[in-house]
């Protein structure tokens, strides 16, 4: 690590004044001579930008420079450090960050869904600027899994990465366990409670848990980052049934996210999966995020933290200030973006497990034809369980043996036709953890 080139103050930019920015204003307020007696400099605040300027936001703003448009903040001579906490990943916020990068500035951002979107032309702008762009917030919370993959684990050839990384999923699925209640009831109640995006299907729906593994996918393999090529699946069909069974075998049903290169190509899913109820991702309770590191050199690495909340994701922004600030610049995805692959997309290419939930006519048969139609789809069985029930329907649980999804898939598409089946049947793979 270099020494810082000078002891001129490193001057900040901060474009976007909710819970996160807030949170570093607060950490340079208060932490200032911690700050300059770890760096060797001083780190301010020159200006700010909001839409707001007359929100009450409980933190003293007095002393910076105002900009309504986070462009103009982006510009201004006075800003060695475009910090961007706005969100988004079109207009003001992709805007402003390529107007710092274009006036020779670097940028720290917590925005996973503009890198997601936009990281490979951003890196390639900025590396030709000699700047440098950091996200240690935009993955995780407060967990600094990018510096880990970057820095400390660089000497590693990565095998997988995986891990919860929406703490308002995980809450949704502790909860239905812990309280035995409905989806539909624990999703209102984590909705009133501000746990949810204004749309929703951005947490539930596993969109922004997927921006997130598409970057830690690409600084993990040397690709570039494809979000458009993660499998996304949300928790809204887990039912509290699936939860009850998961448990009755000994698993937990989570939100997770893997990554990992194949034969075939890169495989990147954020789906729900059972994971053993033993294991740290398994034992993951509420808000909290858990992320799993694989290296070929180092075996298993298992970090957890908060994922959200203004003092660790302001504390992960500011630690890439402080990089900043103390003469450390390292490429944005780990490698020169230029040096980066073109990653060829695998969907499920690993095999495993299947969790296979469903409801069948009770009349004699019909778990002989369900068999039939995996059997036909080279699907074996490893465990099948049916439930006591009232009435003319039968639950009815399997547990296949290692197969592809696409077999899974092609033996549900059957199901439909034995004419035993009530209803939609729920598949969810067991992750080997």
């Amino acid at each position: 690590m270099s020494a810082p080139a000078s002891k001129a103050p490193l001057r900040l930019g901060l474009a976007g004044l909710g819970t996160v920015g807030i949170g570093v204003v607060k950490i340079v307020q208060e932490h200032a001579a911690l700050i300059e007696a770890r760096t060797g400099r001083p780190v301010v605040i020159t200006a700010v930008s909001a839409r707001d300027r007359t929100k009450n936001r409980d933190a003293d703003l007095s002393g910076y420079a105002w900009e309504t448009d986070p462009v103009a903040l982006a510009r201004r001579e006075d800003v060695d450090v475009f910090v961007e906490v706005m969100g988004g990943h079109e207009g003001p916020a992709r805007d402003a960050t390529e107007a710092a990068i274009a006036t020779g500035k670097d940028v720290v951002s917590a925005n996973k869904a503009l890198l997601a979107h936009h990281g490979q032309a951003l890196a390639l702008a900025a590396e030709a600027a000699g700047r440098v762009i950091r996200f240690e917030a935009a993955v995780a919370g407060g967990i600094p899994v990018i510096k880990t993959l970057t820095e400390g684990l660089a000497g590693n050839r990565m095998k997988r990465v995986m891990g919860v990384m929406n703490g308002s999923c995980n809450y949704i699925l502790t909860r239905m366990q812990a309280a035995n209640l409905s989806y539909e009831t624990v999703f209102e109640e984590a909705r009133q409670l501000g746990y949810l995006e204004a749309d929703p299907n951005l947490d539930v729906g596993g969109i922004d848990a997927g921006h997130k593994l598409a970057l830690l996918a690409s600084i993990a393999f040397g690709t570039k980052v494809s979000f458009g090529a993660v499998e996304l699946e949300g928790i809204g069909n887990v039912s509290i049934d699936d939860i009850r069974l998961a448990e009755d075998m000994g698993y937990r049903i989570k939100l997770l996210g893997v990554a990992q290169m194949t034969g075939r190509g890169l495989e990147q899913r954020m789906t729900p999966c059972l994971v053993p109820a033993s294991h740290p991702l398994g034992q993951l309770q509420g808000g909290t995020n858990m992320v799993v590191l694989e290296g070929d050199s180092v075996g298993q690495i298992v970090m957890r933290g908060p994922g959200a909340g203004m003092g660790p994701t302001a504390s992960a922004v500011m630690g890439d200030v402080i990089d900043l600030a103390r003469g450390l610049h390292l490429p944005t995805f780990g490698q020169p973006a230029a040096t980066l692959a073109d990653p060829q997309p695998a969907k499920s290419a690993t095999p495993a497990p299947y969790y296979l939930r469903m409801t069948l006519l009770d009349k004699p048969g019909a778990l002989a034809k369900i068999a039939t139609c995996l059997g036909e789809a080279g699907v074996s069985i490893d465990q099948m369980r049916q439930y006591r029930h009232e009435g003319a329907n039968a639950p009815v649980l399997i547990v296949t043996h290692k197969a592809s999804r696409d077999d899974i898939d092609h033996a549900m598409g059957r199901f439909a036709a034995t004419g035993v089946l009530v209803g939609a049947p729920v598949a969810l793979r067991i992750e080997e953890v």
